[in-house]
């Protein structure tokens, strides 16, 4: 009996040139018998793809596609989660998490264009990449084939990688020596594995690729000035500038001063806990300043709320639900909030912390009048007697039919005069 299911004739698989998708390339030939089409995505992540199209073309590829998508990452991925003032597990600023969507959706285009019917993606079976990946194949196209050999090869080890490229004259620069996995784009890199893996190992200070330590940065606090538009970054220092460049100028000033490295052990989405170190220094400022800008001009209760929204919004960009009707729908609740989000904020770098040194906007909820305490006219001390008592309302009561407060025993007073007659 016949397979029902047709052979793929064409992956597009997303190539990044290092080791594992090298030797992607060739294995995918000889277990699909299949053309390959090798999708790079530029999202910043420099030197990484010099010499690229050689060297997937060496390793079996029909062609090499680049893309450099790095201005619709800063405004269509990195601005929406800044603004949502998504952070994962109080640290994880989503760097990876939003750029894999992305890398996906124009895995989805290109496939589209070559006749495709398929993708492939290097991320492990253990990982969280895999789910970002696939999530956003199967909300663009779902008819798309994914093929992940990760969960089908039996390379098990960086060793075994390396020599199956070496037996093929597949060309890759990974040694032995390797001992980190990384991850680098505009927003941030990534570091992984190694003597990361026990958390009780300290990072050495050479893992370090985009920042200074805090002994190395200046002695003396360097100032900058971020002018914000309905809660988007549009100028750094007065000079306006693309969303790409600005976040790149903000990693070079935040990086020689020590500013946005994180060390967290997280929960992944598969279940298990790994160790992750991050570096996003631009990320770091921008996420100060929004929120100190936020705080002028947004209500309390606005704040709270968007609050409670940037957990969700930050559970849903890491676990790959970029395309998902709530995170959309989210992202509409942010927007509708971010329409007073512009002025101006100033900051304090110095050795790896963000000083709030002042902020400004039009729209300031702030008054000097209305927090004085010598106009009568706007804010009558008086008012708040009758305030209190009401907001206190119900801990009278509490007191008054005896109940304990926070388990603490307290002397029963005479509450007698309280009685009617």
């Amino acid at each position: 009996m016949s397979d029902p299911t047709p052979p793929i004739q064409k992956i597009v698989l997303a190539y990044s040139g290092g080791l594992d998708t090298s030797v992607i390339v060739p294995w995918l030939v000889e277990n699909y018998g299949c053309e390959v089409v090798c999708f790079t995505a530029d999202v910043g992540q420099a030197e990484e793809l010099n010499g690229l199209e050689q060297k997937a073309l060496a390793s079996g590829a029909s062609q090499l596609v680049l893309r450099d998508v790095r201005q619709e990452f800063a405004k269509d991925f990195i601005f929406p989660t800044l603004k949502a003032g998504a952070v994962y597990e109080r640290k994880y600023l989503l760097g990876t998490s939003m750029a894999r969507p992305l890398i996906a959706k124009h895995m989805v285009e290109v496939a589209h264009q070559v006749g495709a019917d398929a993708i492939a993606h290097g991320a492990t079976g253990k990982g969280n990449d895999q789910v970002r990946f696939e999530l956003t194949v199967m909300a663009l196209d779902p008819r798309l084939k994914i093929v992940a050999p990760w969960r089908e090869w039996d390379i098990r080890s960086r060793e075994d990688a390396i020599a199956y490229a070496e037996a093929r004259h597949v060309p890759v620069t990974a040694t032995l020596k390797s001992i980190y996995s990384r991850d680098r784009n505009l927003w941030h890199i990534s570091h992984e594995g190694g003597p990361l893996e026990d958390p009780w190992h300290e990072p050495q200070e050479e893992m370090y690729t985009l920042s200074l330590s805090p002994q190395e940065a200046p002695d003396a606090p360097e100032e900058v000035e971020l002018t914000f538009e309905s809660g988007e970054p549009v100028a750094l220092n007065g000079a306006r500038t693309s969303p790409a460049e600005l976040i790149s100028q903000l990693n070079l000033i935040g990086g020689r001063n020590a500013i946005g490295r994180v060390d967290l052990v997280e929960g992944r989405l598969v279940g298990m806990k790994s160790r992750g170190v991050y570096e996003t220094p631009g990320g770091t400022i921008l996420l100060a300043a929004h929120r100190e800008l936020e705080s002028l001009v947004l209500d309390k209760e606005t704040i709270a709320y968007k609050d409670q929204v940037a957990l969700k919004y930050a559970e849903l960009v890491y676990n790959g639900m970029w395309f998902s009707p709530l995170r959309e729908a989210l992202a509409a609740f942010v927007d509708s909030t971010q329409g007073p989000v512009s002025g101006r904020v100033r900051l304090k770098l110095y050795k790896g912390s963000v000083i709030v040194a002042g902020r400004e906007s039009k729209f300031s909820l702030y008054r000097e009048d209305f927090a004085t305490f010598g106009q009568e006219d706007v804010y009558d001390q008086v008012d708040a007697r009758g305030f209190i008592r009401l907001y206190g309302l119900p801990l009278k009561v509490r007191a008054l039919n005896g109940l304990p407060v926070s388990g603490l025993e307290m002397p029963q007073p005479d509450y007698s005069r309280f009685k009617r007659d």
